[in-house]
């Protein structure tokens, strides 16, 4: 007897529906074809051990399930559910009525229960627009799907319940979720707040205008001077996720795996710091069954690289193309992935080897142009992505003290939301424009027009700081996101002279 069920393959951050055919005839034999991973062929045992314990089993004939389409690589243990239940009805020990009705994912373990999933949020995208009516899939995974509105989500704690459910002697509670009430509520939940920092007004600033416009920011400074510290708070003073960067986000983090039973949509930006001895592949993404790596789980938030230097030169040179294009293409010899890399970078790093070049109070004891040679670990054309470079000294111990209440983050936050909306409105015809940071040279000469008095400051920068050329446009941005954080329609001279101030590396006299 031949049966179909359904599943899912997930194809980057987006689903395929999968159907799981299932033939039982004579002879002997158990096979599984349609391009299998190992973990798919070792399916059989588990499900073996799985429906023993409700005392049914696999029939004593030959059984073949084929994964169609037979092209598409089948990868995971997420099909044990669909594979089982085929199995089953093609038995003719569950009714096949509803078996088109849904899509069956689940891993099984020897006992029955059913284990949680990756992917679920594409999974269940996918099966509302192929118009299934619902679908079926682990309890710990059920919350996760039914953000999906229009698809009933019904999720089982074991097999038992699947088939009872199936042959109509059993219910399943249907998971609710409302979406939009779930997202406003979490929807300012930061564990960290710029109220608890004493001093840094200069950092707090440049990270201010760096969240106003979308800008990439390398915090230089010795150690203990609160570089982390500062970078950890980023994410409070962003603009707060839209509903549909949160759906993005939360499949990203979806289909890597990261979901906890007890989350249902990520609603907060994502804050990613991968230790400085992390591979290209982890760091970017890939691998023989390709994942979304660091840049693509920090989509719509950031990504804190500490101690910059210290990271591959490799891994570092890969991060040029997605800060460009929003975006990471993974290729393989089966196929291309997109993922999304829609990040804003946080570099940190001390100022030389020993960490104390320009400190207040600590001598530096690196040899001569060990700090030029230190800074030039980092190539040119990646620093030439960063806008802002902010020097972060010590705080002194009687700032520490004080117990002046310092500026929170929902405060400073409704600052950088109006100056969003002034770029929105800016941007509002500029395809994959969002922010001042993304702007094109064309759009650059546009909207930073300076008047002479601009102009003579901003050559005389150039002249006198040995400013390289790369950083002529970098200053024009930064001023338009400080002129939009005044309100100003034009860049004023104080707007430019604050936007230099912030290319503290490219100076041609910095560390030596």
């Amino acid at each position: 007897m031949l049966v179909k069920t359904f599943g899912s393959a997930i194809c980057g951050i987006n689903a395929m529906t999968v159907t799981v055919e299932v033939n039982i005839d004579k002879g002997i034999g158990y096979m599984v074809v349609g391009l299998p991973d190992n973990a798919v062929r070792e399916s059989q045992q588990r499900i073996e051990s799985a429906i023993g314990q409700y005392g049914y089993r696999i029939p004593g004939k030959k059984v073949v399930v084929n994964l169609a389409p037979a092209d598409i690589k089948k990868e995971g243990t997420a099909y044990d559910l669909s594979i089982a239940i085929g199995i089953l009805a093609a038995a003719g020990n569950i009714r096949t009525d509803h078996l088109a009705d849904y899509v069956i994912m689940g891993e099984l373990s020897l006992d029955g229960s059913l284990r949680p999933i990756k992917g679920v949020l594409p999974i269940a995208i996918e099966a509302r627009r192929q118009q299934f009516k619902g679908i079926i899939l682990p309890a710990d995974n059920a919350r996760e799907a039914a953000i999906v509105n229009n698809l009933e989500v019904y999720g089982a704690h074991n097999i038992k319940e699947v088939i009872d459910f199936l042959d109509d002697e059993g219910t399943i509670a249907m998971t609710q979720f409302d979406t939009r009430a779930e997202f406003a509520r979490q929807l300012d939940h930061y564990e960290h707040d710029f109220a608890d920092v004493k001093g840094q007004e200069g950092v707090k600033r440049a990270l201010e205008i760096a969240a106003a416009g979308g800008h990439n920011v390398i915090l230089i400074g010795p150690p203990g001077s609160g570089k982390t510290m500062l970078a950890k708070r980023m994410p409070s003073i962003l603009p707060p996720l839209s509903l549909e960067e949160s759906l993005e986000t939360t499949q990203i983090h979806s289909v890597a795996g990261l979901m906890r039973k007890t989350d249902a949509l990520i609603s907060v930006r994502p804050f990613r710091a991968p230790h400085h001895t992390v591979s290209d592949v982890a760091l970017v993404g890939g691998g023989s069954n390709p994942q979304p790596g660091e840049i693509s789980l920090a989509h719509n938030g950031v990504l804190f690289l500490d101690e910059l230097p210290e990271f591959k030169r490799s891994a570092l040179e890969v991060l040029r193309q997605p800060m460009e294009e929003r975006r990471v293409t993974i290729s393989r010899a089966r196929g291309t992935i997109d993922y999304p890399a829609g990040f804003m970078l946080i570099a940190a790093m001390n100022p030389c080897p020993c960490g104390y070049y320009n400190h207040p109070t600590i001598e530096c004891t690196c040899p001569a142009g060990a700090v030029r040679r230190y800074l030039n670990k980092v190539s040119g054309p990646l620093m030439d992505r960063i806008d802002l470079h902010v020097e972060v000294t010590p705080v002194p111990v009687g700032e520490l003290g004080r117990q002046r209440p310092a500026e929170s983050s929902a405060a400073i936050r409704q600052r950088v939301i109006a100056a969003r909306a002034i770029q929105t409105e800016r941007f509002r015809t500029a395809n994959g424009i969002h922010c001042n940071a993304q702007m094109t040279s064309k759009q650059t000469h546009q909207y930073c027009v300076l008047d002479d008095g601009c102009r003579r400051i901003i050559e005389m920068a150039m002249d006198r700081l040995g400013l390289s050329a790369r950083a002529y446009d970098r200053i024009l941005k930064v001023a338009r996101t400080i002129a939009d954080l005044d309100g100003s329609e034009a860049i004023a001279t104080t707007h430019l002279s604050e936007a230099i101030n912030y290319r503290s590396l490219d100076r041609e006299n910095w560390g030596r």
